[in-house]
Parts: C-alpha cells; sequence; structure tokens
C-alpha cells in the first residue's frame, strides 16, 4: 500500500516537473526564430511578476475552498489549455507571430502553473502523513523524481543531432524520409504542444489521487488577518538592519536566477551561424547541454549537509555567490568545440552550487532567525524576494543588456556575447565583495548542526526547481 501510494506521488512529481522542463530553456530558440528575440526576457520575468501573487492565493483556496489535489488539477487543466491555444497560435501562424497574443496565452498558463509547484509539495505531504508516513524520510526519493522529469523533458524536446545529417534518437518521419522531418522540439512551437500534453495528463492524474482534507476543516488553520494569509506580516522583518540586509542581498542574488534559463539556448545555438562551428555537437545539442545544469543541480543538494557543518551558513552563501560569477564567466570565453567547450560544462556544473547553495542555506538562515509562527510567511517573502521581484528585474536588465550587444540574423542571435556574459559574472561579483564586507551574522547563529541540516534538505522545503 505504501509502496503505492509512495509510486503515485513520484509520477505526480515527475510530470509536475517535465512541464516545466518542456519549455522553460528552449523557448527562446523557438520566439528568436520567430521575430520575438528582443521579447525573450519579458517571457522569463513574467514567471517572477506571477509568483509575486498567484500562489498565495491558491494557498488560501488550497486551505479553506478547494481540496489541494483538485486544485492541483484545475490549475494543471488551465495552464495546459492556456499553452495549448499558444501552441495552436502558433502552428497556425508559421508566417510570423505577434507578441501581443502569444505573450497573453503564456502569460495565462504560467499564472496558473507556478502556483503547482508549491501545490503538489502540499499534496505530497499531506498524503504521506494521512498514511502514517514519514515527510522526513520518504519525500526526498519522491522529490528527486521531479528532477529527472525536467531532465527527461528537457532531453526529449531537444531531439538528438549528429554531424552529418542523422536524427534523433526518439523521433523519426513514419514514412521513413528522417531527412524531411526534424525532431528537435526546441527550435519549433511543439515544445509548447509538449507542454500542453503533458499538463493535461498530470491534470486528469490528480483527480485520482487520494483525498487531502482541507485544513480549515480539519483545524489546522487559526483565523487570519488578510494580511497574514498573504504573507504580508513577514515585512516586519524589514525593522531589523540585519534581516533587512539579508533580504535585500537575496533579491540581488536573485537577478541572477533565470538569466541563463532564458539566454543560454540561443546563446549556444548562435555558434551554428558560423562554418567552423556549425556542425558541432554542442551548437546542435543546446537544450541537452544545458540540461547538466539539472544533473549538477541535483547532485549538490547533497553536498549541502556538509558544506554546512564545514563552513558555516554565511561562507556557505558566499559559495554561491562566487558559483554565479563562474556560471556566467567561463559562458563568456568558452567556445562549443574543444577544448572551450569543456567550459560550458564546468559552467553547468556550477550552476547547482550557485543554484542550490543560497536557495537552500538562504531559507536555512530565515528558518533559524524568524518565529515559529512567522515561519511560512517569512519562507514565503525569501522566495518573494528571490523568484518574485529579484528575478523579474534580473530578466528586464538582462534583456535590456543583451539586446544592446547582440541580434537575431536569421534563426540565430548573435553579437558580442562574450561581453554580455562578463558584465552578467561583473555583477555576481560585485554583489559577492558587498556581500562579505555588509553582511554580519552573530557567530553563536552562523553554524548550523548537521542534522539540522539535513532535515531540511530531506523536507524539501525553501527551494523551487528551475
Amino acid at each position: 500500500m505504501k509502496s503505492n501510494i509512495k509510486g503515485k506521488l513520484a509520477a505526480m512529481n515527475f510530470l509536475e516537473f517535465a512541464i516545466w522542463g518542456s519549455y522553460l530553456t528552449c523557448i527562446g530558440n523557438y520566439l528568436g526564430a520567430n521575430g520575438l528575440g528582443s521579447q525573450i526576457s519579458y517571457f522569463y520575468a513574467i514567471q517572477g511578476v506571477v509568483s509575486i501573487f498567484m500562489p498565495a492565493i491558491m494557498g488560501i483556496l488550497a486551505d479553506k475552498v478547494i481540496q489541494p489535489q483538485r486544485l492541483l488539477g484545475l490549475c494543471h487543466l488551465l495552464a495546459a489549455l492556456f499553452m495549448g491555444s499558444a501552441w495552436w497560435y502558433g502552428f497556425s501562424h508559421p508566417g510570423g507571430i505577434e507578441f501581443s497574443i502569444i505573450f497573453s496565452l503564456y502569460t495565462l498558463s504560467v499564472a496558473f502553473f507556478m502556483p503547482t509547484i508549491a501545490l503538489a509539495n502540499t499534496v505530497a505531504f499531506s498524503i504521506l502523513k494521512r498514511n502514517g508516513m514519514d515527510t522526513i524520510s520518504d519525500f526526498p526519493p519522491i522529490r528527486v523524481l521531479g528532477t529527472v522529469g525536467f531532465i527527461a523533458a528537457m532531453w526529449f524536446v531537444n531531439g538528438f543531432y549528429i554531424s552529418g545529417g542523422e536524427w534523433g534518437y526518439m523521433l523519426s518521419n513514419p514514412l521513413g524520409d528522417a531527412s524531411s522531418y526534424d525532431p528537435r522540439f526546441q527550435y519549433t512551437v511543439n515544445q509548447l504542444a509538449v507542454c500542453a500534453i503533458l499538463g493535461l495528463i498530470l491534470a486528469i492524474y490528480c483527480f485520482t489521487l487520494p483525498s487531502c482534507p482541507l485544513a480549515a476543516k480539519t483545524g489546522e488553520v487559526q483565523k487570519k488577518s488578510i494580511a497574514e494569509s498573504l504573507g504580508l506580516d513577514a515585512f516586519s522583518l524589514f525593522r531589523s538592519p540585519r534581516m533587512a540586509i539579508f533580504f535585500i542581498f537575496s533579491m540581488l542574488l536573485g537577478v541572477s536566477l533565470q538569466i541563463t534559463n532564458g539566454y543560454a539556448t540561443p546563446f549556444i545555438t548562435s555558434f551554428k551561424a558560423f562554418p567552423e562551428y556549425m556542425d558541432s555537437f554542442a551548437a546542435n545539442n543546446a537544450t541537452l547541454l544545458t540540461s547538466l545544469s539539472q544533473i549538477s543541480e541535483a547532485c549538490c543538494i547533497l553536498l549541502i549537509p556538509f558544506c554546512l557543518r564545514k563552513f558555516g551558513i554565511k561562507n556557505v552563501m558566499l559559495i554561491a555567490m562566487f558559483a554565479w560569477v563562474l556560471r556566467f564567466g567561463f559562458f563568456g570565453i568558452g567556445t562549443p568545440t574543444m577544448p572551450g567547450v569543456i567550459l560550458f560544462i564546468v559552467s553547468m556544473i556550477v550552476y547547482g552550487v550557485a543554484f542550490d547553495f543560497f536557495n537552500v542555506s538562504g531559507a536555512l538562515y530565515v528558518e533559524q532567525q524568524t518565529s515559529p509562527s512567522m515561519q511560512a510567511s517569512a519562507q514565503g517573502l525569501f522566495m518573494l524576494m528571490t523568484n518574485g521581484i529579484g528575478a523579474t528585474l534580473g530578466m528586464l536588465a538582462a534583456g535590456a543588456i543583451v539586446n544592446s550587444f547582440c541580434h537575431y540574423q536569421g534563426d540565430f542571435m548573435i553579437g558580442d556575447w562574450k561581453s554580455t556574459w562578463l558584465i552578467f559574472a561583473g555583477y555576481a561579483l560585485i554583489v559577492a565583495l558587498l556581500f562579505i564586507f555588509i553582511f554580519r551574522n552573530p557567530k553563536e547563529k552562523e553554524n548550523i548542526t548537521l542534522n539540522k541540516a539535513e532535515e531540511f534538505e530531506a523536507s524539501g522545503d525553501g527551494f523551487v526547481e528551475n
């Protein structure tokens, strides 16, 4: 019985993040090839905008109005319908798409998708507890299937290119003429179709999951003001200078979070515009190459307990900041052929450190420094500053910088990418240096015990997959 429950939740997590992985790192290739390269940043910034308010609204509904597993299904159904509409619009307008139409449909889709990340955790925790299982030990193996799903979807939409014109490990023309069919969905609107199909499957699947009673009916929700329900009471933490500085730096680092999601694949693909690189494996499999970042992310989570015990929380956050410097810097000096491609691969590896070390250790710091009555709100504020405000401002600024140095010529965004990536690396370096000199943490609170770190890691709280 327990294995059956775990299997159902593992399948839910696999599909949850496969939906995201089907387009998150490669939609820029499609937009650029259809004349919207200068607007790529808006498609990533809007995820941060909707993350500011939609998860809170859906959280209230899941507590008081609609059972979480049903609300999860409804959100995925709506997200899939809007993404399917975006696909149909792009598919039926091969000669050119209007920004206002596809962006509106995309925005409506991500507005309903982004809250599902938290809802999926809520459903999993509720079902595990109701079946007598321990979330600390039973949830991590379930959650890791989400990362596997994200990577699998990236590989699927990437297709597979081998120099010489051979295509596909997974798709082929049913009539046998493989040369007339391009399976690389990373360049086409079909990536949105993959997203919509997976979303519909998960929407239906959610309605087969065990019941999750409303928290309001089980007495788990106390009467709260509207401000408390929305987590606005957490802003009182800004009264503490130390916490105010921490949240400001969270926002500054959050600026970096979505930049490579938005521009890594257009950048790597742009090398195809040059004869010496056009047949290279890396330039033709950009989405596959960037999937190494997600593999690294899954592995780096395992290092967090050791590093927190060894170096302390401030130094772990610093390691993350300098990892962002390397992430951007190696992009700036790498190339898709040997030996430069090694720098691309190293950039993918350090991404795991850059993303995980700050998000997890930062959430741990918030947990340490806030009272139990404000834990959820404080964690929400941390995510708001990083994945909401920071990521939104970061993508808008990144879009302006990229557009000033690079432009689309045909299907490829070419220009001075080196300067662009080094500007991003310089920004990350400045943030890290300022953090060293400005942020102060009491010595007695700086170190986190291994047990505490392991407990937090296993709970899956405090960070989101990208």
